[in-house]
């Protein structure tokens, strides 16, 4: 875990990145303050950090007054603790904002400023969770009543001797 002293190079910008110790949690948080400005956080350290309620005050200090390069967004990242690909995932249902994960480790890379926006996104993490719920219930239903069309459709397109079949089949219901 990049917790330890030893530092990092961002994944964005390849610059070493700086531990900025966050008192109320008790652990270092990487940021690239000689370069672009991200935020790595290892496994499990976003969820300190990605609502409103939490505080982010000894990260907004440490950025604060400091101009930061720009980066290409597009290009692939690797995981500057286990050197494994980063994926691009969407922060939340929203699909607004996309930030790196490694699938290896579980940390987190953000560009500068989306921590500021994902917390902006939602008050909560209830309420992030029950948007994607609610975005995965828009899909998933969608597609449900696609095929439940669709085998509709089918069944109405039997000919007398199939219904007749599946109906002895499958007891009198007109299954597909």
């Amino acid at each position: 875990m990049s917790d330890t002293l030893q530092p990092i190079n961002c994944p964005a910008c390849n610059k070493e990145m700086v531990k900025v110790f966050v008192p109320e949690e008790g652990i270092n948080i990487d940021i690239c303050l000689n370069g672009c400005g991200g935020i790595y956080f290892d496994n499990r350290e976003f969820k300190k950090f990605d609502e409103k309620a939490e505080s982010i005050d000894e990260i907004l200090k440490a950025i604060e007054g400091k101009t930061f390069a720009l980066v290409d967004e597009s290009l692939p990242r690797t995981c500057p603790v286990c050197g494994s690909k980063m994926v691009k995932n969407y922060s939340s249902a929203n699909k607004t904002i996309q930030i790196e994960e490694c699938y290896s480790c579980g940390g987190k890379f953000l560009d500068n400023g989306e921590l500021q926006k994902i917390r902006a996104e939602f008050d909560t993490e209830e309420e992030r969770s029950q948007a994607t719920m609610q975005e995965l219930y828009n899909t998933v239903g969608g597609k449900l009543k696609e095929l439940d069309e669709q085998r509709a459709e089918a069944r109405a397109n039997l000919s007398p001797l199939n219904r007749l079949f599946n109906s002895l089949i499958y007891g009198g219901s007109s299954h597909l």
